[in-house]
């Protein structure tokens, strides 16, 4: 389809963005797309039916943003880790990065990251080196990389994390879930309403803004997934009840639908994925999902048009209208998709 990024660009307020984590959690305002209904994410439970199937991602938030000095030269450098690569090696963003070039050197107290690649808008391949365990470095080190967009403070800063973090790996967390809480949880599942989750790492790509042009020409970010037996014998089992397969977030969306199957059901996968949903997608295996609201010109917006068309427009004005906060930590909606 010829699509343009143009198509998917809408005027964002500054003052529309969420400056601050709404507390309790699950206070934050929830809009039902089909009628365009008022609610509130504490009322999920009556939202949603028995019988009906939750997956969440359980990507936990990595300590990824590192200050250091550079090497030679001197002078402060941040080094963003976005992805590992494998043992020894990971994908980067620094700053300033005219001032780095290949061979270069951060010290971050007890981390040495080399600069392996020149960078290239910014990003860059690197070797990360620390005297014990690198993870435990990083987390010791480093700090949490809220979104630029973010000016507020959290108290703490597991307020960025989401009750499902399991597994350190993402760069960014699957924000749809920051307003559940272990009440709801225990509230849902007491109405027979089912938990599962899947892991996809989250990177920085994912909020990237596409270049003018048409939409199919981005290159869509490639980011690993984890989707497990327990997962595929969930989904087989809301589909026996006749339940709904409700994904929490558009990268639960992401991980469920790179490995659905024809008749609506996944298979267990470990392993990348480049899935770009885009208008003229069918969807396999998700029947609704919960996101939050996005920024313009993002492939999370393409994805939510892919299972909208052009009542994401009708959606987004009625949010904005209404004082709905946007981004990371802002509201929800709620949306049931046609298959």
């Amino acid at each position: 389809m010829d699509i343009q990024t143009s198509d998917f660009d809408y005027t964002l307020p500054d003052m529309a963005i969420a400056q601050e984590a709404i507390e309790p959690r699950d206070a934050a305002r929830l809009l039902l797309v089909d009628g365009l209904e008022d609610r509130h994410f504490a009322e999920l439970p009556s939202i949603l039916s028995s019988g009906d199937l939750l997956v969440v991602n359980e990507t936990k938030v990595r300590s990824a943003r590192l200050m250091g000095t550079r090497r030679p030269g001197g002078g402060r450098t941040e080094v963003l880790l976005t992805q590992r690569v494998d043992p020894e090696r990971w994908r980067a963003l620094v700053r300033p990065a005219n001032k780095l070039g290949a061979g270069s050197i951060v010290d971050c107290g007890a981390i040495e990251i080399r600069l392996l690649t020149e960078p290239e808008n910014g990003v860059v391949t690197v070797c990360v080196e620390a005297a014990g365990d690198v993870e435990t470095a990083i987390e010791e080190s480093g700090t949490l990389p809220l979104p630029p967009y973010f000016h507020g403070d959290l108290a703490d800063s597991s307020r960025y994390q989401t009750m499902f973090a399991t597994n350190l790996g993402s760069s960014a967390a699957p924000t749809a879930a920051l307003h559940f809480t272990p009440a709801l949880i225990t509230r849902l599942r007491s109405r027979d309403i089912t938990v599962v989750a899947v892991n996809l790492e989250v990177g920085i790509d994912t909020f990237r803004p596409m270049s003018d042009g048409y939409v199919m020409d981005h290159v869509i970010h490639t980011e690993r997934i984890d989707v497990s037996e327990r997962a595929v014998e969930a989904v087989a089992q809301a589909r026996d009840r006749g339940g709904k397969v409700v994904a929490v977030g558009t990268t639960v969306v992401r991980a469920l639908e790179s490995t659905s199957r024809t008749d609506g059901t996944i298979s267990a996968y470990n392993g990348p994925t480049d899935l770009f949903i885009a208008p003229g997608y069918q969807p396999g295996v998700v029947d609704a999902m919960i996101t939050n609201f996005h920024a313009p010109r993002t492939t999370l917006l393409v994805m939510l048009a892919a299972f909208m068309g052009e009542r994401w427009r009708e959606a987004y004005t009625h949010a904005l209208d209404r004082g709905y906060r946007f981004l990371s930590f802002g509201d929800a909606m709620y949306l049931e998709i046609d298959r």
